[in-house]
């Protein structure tokens, strides 16, 4: 067996960001530095089918329904999430590349290996 190491976005502590990078994250930071935004994430994520309608959502929080709109726009605008429309509801779900992109942001670089 021979490992492999993937490198899609490096660490933070493997090199200094540039502007361009630092820039681009911090979207990403902003848009999950809020409990609710952190938490909805979370729940699109983790639904068994890999998305979640929005009706579900909000019934999870005690807040607006423009509030967590509000929130899932913000979310949405940074390209963590996407959504489908489908009669009168949005479906949710995760857009794994950026949700990847920040979580490797803070871990050690992949490792895998082939067989």
């Amino acid at each position: 067996m021979t490992a492999v190491t993937i490198e899609c976005c490096p660490p933070i502590a493997r090199r200094p960001l540039d502007e361009t990078e630092a820039a681009e994250l911090a979207v990403l930071l902003k848009a999950v530095a809020d409990p609710v935004r952190l938490r909805l994430l979370s729940m699109i994520g983790s639904n068994a089918g890999g998305e979640t309608c929005v009706c579900d959502l909000t019934v999870a929080f005690d807040l607006t329904a423009p509030t967590i709109s509000h929130h899932l726009k913000i979310l949405r605008t940074a390209g963590l999430i996407d959504g489908e429309r489908r009669g009168t509801w949005v479906y949710y779900r995760l857009i794994p590349e950026t949700v990847t992109r920040l979580g490797t942001l803070f871990t050690p670089l992949a490792e895998t290996a082939s067989q």
